[in-house]
């Protein structure tokens, strides 16, 4: 009889430590619920920020900082139907828009004389750039420890463009000092330099790249374990295809040329053609195939997870 008391005892014991393990000491669920939310971080950082706390290396230790989910700055958030289902969401959308600046010699004037200023004029550069991935899909979970597994698959779209805009100071004119490349009639944005199709120097006035279109199914297959209540570090791996294209571009440039009438100054366009790929392959080589989704997700990288 007392060896039956002390078996159920035990037994009871070792249920209440695996049930135990499952919640905090303040009675908190360790593991995700039904209508739980959960965003996903790359944790190397913050393991790298730990890593050089407890190794005695005099050099400085920066605190760790919050990253993407990977180098395409996607956003992974999940909205979890119950305990064991969750459907996912990766979103990228970026708009940017920037000018720079210079302040040139203005062209074919009289040089100031000491101690007066140079005439200037102002050279302008306008650069817009635009990326966008939407992604969905859908998470089953395994294992009724800490100790999680997860498998599921998602399906992408994604688009990126982006264009170039120089306005200049100093007209380009055959009149002497107003020629590409001489005093004054110079600029700071370097690569807007170039040659025409005729061998003459010219500059760029515009740039437009073609738009990118691209799609993917990924299938993917992860661990984490739950090192806090509803915080999780894991690793996830997939293997996926897409297919990416790109349309045609365009850039013009100004120059000053010979035509029928002699020196002149006219501006070229230049088609640039487009491109297209397609692809089968595991995460590791994923940047090659997904033209949003990036090439670190799964691979190299840790995750930290938080559910709220």
């Amino acid at each position: 009889m007392k060896k039956t008391v002390l078996v159920i005892a035990l037994a009871l014991g070792v249920t209440g430590a695996f049930a135990q393990d499952l919640t905090s000491k303040k009675g908190e669920p360790m593991l995700p619920e039904a209508n739980d939310w959960a965003i996903s971080m790359n944790a190397d950082p913050i393991f790298q920020f730990v890593g050089n706390a407890f190794s005695g290396a005099t050099t400085t230790n920066s605190a760790p900082a919050v990253n993407w989910m990977n180098g395409e700055h996607t956003i992974i958030g999940k909205k979890f139907i119950d305990e064991k289902t969750a459907y996912r969401a990766l979103v990228r959308i970026g708009f940017t828009s920037q000018s720079s600046k210079a302040m040139v010699a203005q062209a074919d004037v009289t040089a100031a004389v000491y101690p007066a200023a140079p005439a200037m004029v102002e050279d302008k550069m306008a650069m817009k750039n635009t990326n966008i991935g939407i992604g969905v899909g859908k998470e089953w979970r395994r294992g009724k420890t800490r100790l999680q597994g997860y498998y599921g698959a998602d399906l992408m779209i994604w688009l990126s463009s982006s264009a170039t805009k120089y306005t200049y100071g100093n007209a380009l004119s055959a009149t002497a000092g107003h020629q590409i490349g001489v005093s004054g009639n110079t600029n700071d944005f370097g690569s807007n330099l170039s040659t025409d199709s005729y061998g003459n120097a010219a500059r760029t006035t515009t740039s437009k790249s073609g738009m990118t279109f691209g799609f993917g199914v990924r299938g993917f297959i992860g661990a984490e374990y739950f090192i806090f209540p509803k915080i999780a570090v894991g690793a996830e791996y997939g293997w996926g295809l897409g297919f990416q294209s790109s349309g045609k571009g365009k850039s013009s440039t100004e120059s000053l040329g010979t035509g029928a009438n002699g020196a002149e100054v006219g501006t070229i366009e230049t088609i640039t053609s487009g491109s297209s790929k397609f692809g089968i392959d595991t995460d590791l080589n994923q940047n090659t195939i997904f033209g949003f989704h990036g090439s670190n997700t799964g691979t190299t990288s840790l995750r930290v997870t938080f559910h709220f």
